[in-house]
């Protein structure tokens, strides 16, 4: 394992990095797989086994005769020989550990991890930290802002929730009389955690809360404000919300700006998870006006604590730690976020402190340089920086001094994975999908796996999803539902029913990205994904935490230049960051081809 010295951190186990190819020239497919309006019956193929397929071309003018579906055979029997999905052999198992977890010496003591919170490390069954927990947690009890860069799986969710928890927990321990008040202080501060939607928040809740003390009780208080919840009525440790949910709160409900100003002055640590997709779309303006209205909480508390001294402003420190507000591209919404907080700066800039003599707006000017009183964490498993406008670009301008911890295998192809690659027509398509989905449960059952088997199948559109869901049941192939049209009821009850019970899960995207779903053993593509972003958080929910996994991706002749490269780049080992994009900006560059 290697670590760079420096603000960027890389931990691999390669010894020399490889080149990567450049891949922003390929295009999706120029439609969804699925477009799918219910499943029509099937003319064109008069050796299809079963009345229904996936694609949807224009259905015949004349009614196909009728067909009888194909005979499949009970999931309860397993096959008498097992195909190459069944073979895993203990080097392998032994492989994929070797890549998950830190070097043999390396402890959650040698991190610098309290006893008592390594007690319920140990409860929860997480006894050995893994690579991206071993080099991010001591660069977060140092107090640096840190970047967590790394591959779905790795580890990165305990990664910022064992510092954040210590330091919770060395804030409450006992102490002399004399630390009564910094420790009644330090009790008081809020750790902040913001999500791009509420399964996630539940899921960072659910994580923090399985650690326990010796008395079966969780070692902090942590509340999620989101969805139908409200703000809770016993401060909490750790505040996990969505940026709106937030945001609502802060303004739409306080209108004297007094819980604005406590909360902001409480908030001492603001984790960004899932920060690519933060940074991007519709959540960019809500983060950016956040950071800056805790930026200038921190300018705040500067100026009080310096207020009898005069600031001297070196100019070549005058963008440190501050992003350049004449980027309008990156700030238009930031300045209604300070000038709603310059009301306290007004009220404190007395005669008696004024930090410069002039006026307050004329501070403003100047104040790039300050004491810095929050600590700041990002956490992705795509962050590409190939722009300025990437989730990576916008971070190295906004934060220039965070240390970036970097996994092996970001944007690369992770060795625990099998892949299977099936180009598909409309008449085999699902047939294809079929053998997937069956072949995936005779190999779990020829391992005697005690635990249930799990399969998730993805599609790109709600219709496609519902339509998949059909089909499968129509065979006798039972599965849960679970898309963003869906209740969020509904998908809390089919994610943990699929968690509990096991069996396939047939989903959008919403259910790729920061999920932590243990053992899933398959994932199956029945449409392949429209951008690279989507294909790693597809594949990522398998072969997870050092467990090995297969990927079966259908895709058709549209999709076939896009597969081609994304498998080159896997067995050569490069990245494939720049076919990062989000489908906006992927849909803008072929606009202009």
């Amino acid at each position: 394992m290697e670590i760079a010295q420096g603000p960027f951190i890389h931990f691999t186990l390669r010894s020399k990095p490889r080149e990567f190819t450049s891949m922003h020239r390929l295009r999706p497919a120029p439609s969804p797989l699925l477009l799918l309006r219910g499943l029509f019956p099937s003319s064109s193929s008069s050796s299809s086994s079963h009345p229904f397929f996936l694609l949807a071309p224009k259905p015949s003018s004349s009614p196909p005769p009728p067909r009888r579906p194909r005979p499949f055979h009970a999931l309860s029997t397993p096959s008498p020989s097992p195909g190459p999905l069944a073979r895993r052999s203990a080097a392998a198992a032994a492989a994929a550990e070797v890549g998950f977890f830190a070097e043999e010496g390396v402890s959650w003591e040698s991190l610098g991890v309290s006893e008592r919170l390594r007690r319920a490390l140990e409860g929860a069954a997480l006894r050995r930290p893994s690579l991206v927990q071993a080099a991010c947690i001591p660069r977060i009890l140092k107090g640096s802002d840190v970047i967590i860069a790394a591959e779905t799986g790795s580890g990165k969710t305990h990664g910022y929730l064992v510092p954040l928890i210590d330091k919770l927990c060395a804030a409450s321990a006992p102490r002399e009389v004399a630390d009564v008040f910094e420790r009644t202080s330090r009790s008081n501060d809020i750790f902040l955690v913001l999500c791009p939607n509420v399964m996630l928040c539940e899921q960072v809740v659910q994580m923090a809360n399985s650690l326990l003390d010796e008395s079966g009780e969780s070692l902090v208080r942590v509340a999620a404000v989101c969805g139908q919840k409200g703000w809770p009525v016993i401060q909490p440790n750790i505040l996990v919300s969505t940026p709106a949910a937030l945001l609502n709160y802060l303004f739409e409900f306080d209108p004297e700006k007094k819980r604005r100003e406590s909360f902001l002055r409480s908030v001492k640590f603001v984790v960004f998870d899932e920060a690519d997709m933060l940074l991007c779309g519709s959540f960019q303006n809500q983060i950016i006006r956040l950071i800056n209205m805790f930026r200038f909480d921190e300018k705040l508390v500067s100026k009080m604590e310096s207020s009898a001294e005069d600031v001297s402003v070196d100019e070549n420190d005058k963008n440190h730690g501050e992003l350049n507000f004449e980027d309008n591209e990156l700030n238009s919404d930031c300045e209604d976020a300070e000038a709603d907080l310059e009301d306290a700066l007004e009220n404190f800039a007395t005669e008696e402190n004024k930090v410069e003599t002039t006026s307050v707006r004329d501070w403003r000017r100047v104040r790039k340089v300050y004491k810095r009183s929050k600590q700041y964490l990002f956490v992705a498993a795509t962050l590409p920086q190939s722009g300025k406008k990437t989730a990576g670009g916008v971070l190295k301008r906004m934060f220039p001094d965070a240390i970036w911890v970097s996994g092996s295998y970001l944007h690369r192809h992770n060795p625990r994975l099998e892949q299977r690659w099936i180009e598909v027509t409309a008449d085999t398509q699902v047939d294809a999908l079929l053998d997937a989905v069956k072949h995936s449960y005779n190999a779990e059952h020829n391992e005697f796996s005690t635990s249930p088997s799990r399969t998730m199948v993805f599609s790109n559109t709600v219709d496609a999803a519902q339509s998949v869901a059909k089909i499968l049941q129509r065979v006798g192939i039972q599965c849960f539902l679970y898309h963003r049209e869906s209740s969020l009821e509904e998908r809390a009850y089919n994610l943990q029913a699929f968690r509990e019970n096991g069996g396939v899960l047939v989903c959008t995207d919403a259910a790729a990205r920061g999920l932590d779903i243990p053992n899933i053993s398959h994932v199956i593509q029945a449409e392949f994904a429209t951008s690279a972003v989507d294909f790693l958080h597809r594949v990522g929910r398998t072969a997870r935490a050092g467990h090995s996994g297969i990927v079966t991706s259908l895709y058709t002749k549209a999709n076939r230049d896009l597969v081609n490269a994304v498998r080159e780049a896997e067995e050569l080992g490069r990245p494939v960051e720049q076919a990062f994009s989000r489908k906006r900006s992927f849909r803008n560059k072929l606009k202009k081809k």
